[in-house]
């Protein structure tokens, strides 16, 4: 993720926003050239073309704009949707407007990796408990299924505390649960199974099984130095949408360092000095350059969160083994041709 000027007064934008602090403008997000414009008389401010609201902008829900010409009524993000809270149910609206945030800075991230999302293979339905039924969050054959109850803070807290996680977000579980999607297109599809299992393991094992063992077992820290969460461990499919996941964490932060103009220099002791100059475009750069920028990167974000109190923002440790496979998912991905 990026910062953004207005077009009309130059003020500082952010991602979500849709009226300019400074000037009043109406603004909007253009997922083709990827910018967030001003508008004056119907027209963008950043190619002065016509444009129009996505359908969900009526409930507050999505500030993404379609050509005029476009018959879709949907923007390129929310027609993914499949299914969307009923918003006749008081406290829903506030809930899908959070799931919504989440899902466009996801959307986003992929179009800035060039990766495929087709709406008619990668869906999302955002449902509701009910007496009778809780909704588990998870993956099916490109169906993303989130609980719109993660979306309440408090309740998703009280889960991250009853599985003994270290991090639970609503961005976190979208960007995990698409994970398991792209195994499907970058390596089953692309024929890289057999370099897959090298560093993963062997996906064919038994998944139910193999979860019931993860969370029957008693909590333990043997899984660090091999992978990046204890859930990773459960299995190669959970260890690849973890690790894919990171990968996407790591690279929107840094676009978002890079745009700050962000230079870390930590100071370690009379011999040297961990640093980083976060000046390059992490989705061009090497997974080399990306690495050796990140680890500094981190422990500044991390004691700056101590200053106010509050738990680390990254609770990660990144050993050589995970590491390889992070540089493994940046190769599959750069290694892919334009999109067309």
């Amino acid at each position: 993720m990026r910062l953004f000027a207005c077009q009309e007064c130059r003020n500082l934008l952010h991602f979500e926003n849709v009226v300019c602090a400074s000037c009043s403008s109406a603004l909007g997000y253009l997922p083709g050239p990827g910018v967030l414009s001003a508008f004056r008389d119907g027209k963008a401010r950043a190619d002065e073309k016509p444009w129009k609201n996505c359908a969900n902008s009526v409930h507050g829900v999505c500030n993404w704009m379609l050509p005029v010409e476009d018959e879709n009524e949907f923007c390129t993000a929310c027609r993914h949707n499949r299914v969307v809270p009923d918003l006749s149910v008081e406290g829903n609206l506030p809930l899908w407007q959070k799931l919504e945030i989440a899902k466009r800075r996801l959307i986003y991230t992929l179009d800035r990796l060039r990766l495929p999302h087709d709406p008619e293979e990668l869906r999302f339905e955002f449902l509701a408990d009910t007496p009778e039924h809780r909704v588990m969050t998870g993956h099916a054959d490109g169906l993303v299924t989130i609980a719109l109850a993660e979306a309440d803070d408090a309740e998703r807290e009280k889960r991250r505390n009853e599985l003994h996680e270290p991090y639970r977000t609503l961005l976190g579980h979208m960007r995990h649960e698409v994970g398991h999607y792209y195994h499907t297109v970058l390596v089953e599809r692309e024929g890289r199974t057999e370099e897959f299992r090298d560093l993963f393991g062997d996906e064919t094992q038994d998944y139910a099984a193999a979860l019931k063992a993860h969370y029957d077992k008693p909590p333990s820290d043997d899984w660090r130095g091999e992978f990046i969460s204890h859930y990773a461990a459960a299995h190669p499919h959970e260890d690849w949408a973890e690790s894919f996941a990171h990968y996407l964490h790591m690279v929107d932060s840094l676009e978002m360092a890079a745009s700050f103009g962000m230079s870390v220099r930590p100071r370690l002791d009379k011999e040297g000095v961990m640093e980083a100059e976060v000046d390059f475009n992490p989705y061009k750069a090497s997974m080399e350059d990306i690495l050796l920028a990140w680890t500094p990167l981190t422990v500044a974000m991390n004691a700056m969160n101590r200053c106010m109190g509050t738990p680390d923002l990254y609770p990660f440790v990144l050993s050589d083994k995970v590491a390889e496979k992070l540089g493994f998912i940046h190769r599959i991905i750069q290694e892919r041709p334009p999109l067309q």
